[in-house]
């Protein structure tokens, strides 16, 4: 059985990658970096272990010891590990990869980090390519059809999104009356459509979009059951993705979530 590895993030992705890769019958060996990552994972990977993020050269040790030779990363943990300090110290292999950062931008920071891997003969595969099926194509998702006015938002804050996403600064906008009430940066997307959300004072609409140059291998946008609870809490009413190229997690559950909730999904080109 061909033997890959799984660095796995905060989220429900990381198990979705795991269970899926199974029944292709691979064997699964599985790092999780953070604290919080999701408990199933334990239960759908053939080895599963702790090691945090900053502790690079352990996760490499770890996977070649297992003889895995290709690696895939999923879930939230890019910013955790430049601004949150509820984690281990990095090691001297990370703390050489971070003082050669012209900048600490997202892109930037894994770029280094899949070099680091292909250092030692571990290569980072596409992350969609086990998952593909979770990627919607156009159309409305949900029940209930957006309005003219909703659609004109998706329309604009799709142009918005991109934008922010070429510079490398978010991939969700939050719009109201094709105005910009919040850009996603280092708060992250929750954080993003609750502050949009406060000052849309309802009905919102809430856009998500894959970076122009959008590099496969980390960071694919992706929408679940969270960013939905997060949505109806923030009274925001429509939902845009952007077809094939956005990751749907618990597609029913989000789906039922929104109907529920009168809010519009729809997968845009």
């Amino acid at each position: 059985m061909e033997k890959i590895g799984l660095l796995a993030g905060v989220g429900r992705l990381p198990v979705e990658c795991a269970m899926a890769a199974r029944e292709l019958g691979y064997e699964v060996y599985c790092v999780g970096l953070l604290p919080g990552v999701d408990s199933d994972l334990k239960d759908c990977v053939t080895d599963y272990v702790d090691i945090s993020v900053a502790q690079l050269q352990a996760i490499i040790d770890y996977l070649k010891s297992k003889g895995v030779t290709k690696v895939t990363m999923l879930g939230k943990v890019t910013k955790e590990l430049l601004y949150s300090g509820n984690h281990a110290q990095p090691d001297l292999r990370m703390l050489s990869l971070i003082f050669t950062l012209p900048d600490r931008k997202d892109d930037t920071l894994m770029l280094a980090f899949i070099n680091e891997l292909a250092k030692d003969n571990l290569e980072a595969f596409d992350q969609t390519a086990l998952i593909k099926s979770l990627m919607p194509k156009p159309g409305v998702l949900s029940k209930r059809e957006p309005t003219e006015s909703e659609l004109k938002d998706m329309k604009f804050g799709l142009e918005m999104a991109r934008q922010i996403g070429a510079m490398d600064v978010g991939q969700t906008v939050v719009i109201k009356q094709q105005a910009v009430m919040a850009l996603e940066a280092i708060e992250g997307t929750d954080a993003c459509i609750r502050r949009g959300g406060e000052l849309a004072r309802g009905g919102a609409v809430v856009v998500k979009t894959a970076k122009p140059k959008q590099d496969s291998r980390f960071d694919v946008p992706a929408i679940g059951v969270k960013t939905m609870e997060t949505m109806i809490e923030a009274g925001a009413k429509a939902l845009a993705l952007e077809a094939g190229k956005t990751i749907l997690v618990d597609k029913a559950k989000v789906l039922a979530l929104a109907d529920a909730n009168d809010i519009a999904v729809v997968a845009m080109e």
